[in-house]
C-alpha cells in the first residue's frame, strides 16, 4: 500500500470512530459500569486488526459502524453518503430489524449467517467475540445465569454457521465461549 493510500485509510477509520462516538456518546452498555457504548464497536476493530490481522479498511469501518444504524437515529443511506456504498453494505448486512421480535431477528441471525459477504462475516465474527466476552467478565446485572448461558448457546449457532470463514476469529471465539458461566 502506498505511503497516501495509507494515509487515505487511516483517515478513514479515523472517520468512522469520530462518526460512531458521535452516534453512541448518550448510549451505555449493560455491564455493571455502564460503560459508554463506544467502547463495543473499538474492540470490534481491535479483534479485527490487533488480534486476527485484518487490515481491509472497510472492514474495519464496517466494524466500528456496525451498530449505527440498529441503535442510532443513523439510516443506511447516511452510511452510505459518508463512508461509500461497501461499507453500508456491510453495514445493512449485519443490521437487526428493531422492528421484529427479539426472537425473530437472533433467529435471523442465525439463518442468515451463511449468506453474509466475507467483509460482514469478519464483523460478525468479531461482534461475537466482543459480546461473549463482555458477558463473561462483565455481564449485564439483571440478567439471571440461564439468560446468560442462552447467549453463549446462541452466539455458537450464528458462529457455527459461518465457520471456515476466518480461523483466527474462530479460535478466539472458542476461547471466549469456553469462559460461558
Amino acid at each position: 500500500m502506498t505511503e497516501s493510500a495509507n494515509e487515505a485509510g487511516l483517515s478513514k477509520v479515523i472517520r468512522a470512530l469520530a462518526f460512531a462516538a458521535h452516534k453512541h456518546r448518550d448510549q451505555r452498555r449493560k455491564d455493571p459500569e455502564a460503560s459508554p457504548y463506544v467502547n463495543h464497536p473499538i474492540a470490534l476493530a481491535a479483534i479485527l486488526a490487533d488480534e486476527a490481522g485484518v487490515t481491509d479498511v472497510d472492514t474495519l469501518c464496517a466494524a466500528i459502524l456496525h451498530d449505527t444504524v440498529e441503535d442510532t437515529q443513523t439510516s443506511e443511506a447516511e452510511i452510505r453518503e459518508a463512508f461509500g456504498n461497501e461499507i453500508a453494505n456491510v453495514v445493512a448486512e449485519v443490521t437487526d430489524d428493531k422492528s421484529l421480535p427479539k426472537d425473530v431477528r437472533k433467529q435471523l441471525q442465525i439463518d442468515h449467517a451463511p449468506h453474509l459477504s466475507r467483509k460482514a462475516r469478519l464483523v460478525k465474527l468479531a461482534d461475537k467475540i466482543a459480546n461473549l466476552r463482555d458477558m463473561a467478565a462483565s455481564p449485564p446485572a439483571d440478567w439471571p445465569l440461564e439468560r446468560r448461558q442462552d447467549y453463549f448457546e446462541w452466539g455458537a449457532k450464528v458462529v457455527a454457521a459461518i465457520r471456515g470463514s476466518h480461523p483466527v476469529l474462530e479460535a478466539l471465539f472458542d476461547e471466549a465461549y469456553e469462559k460461558r458461566p
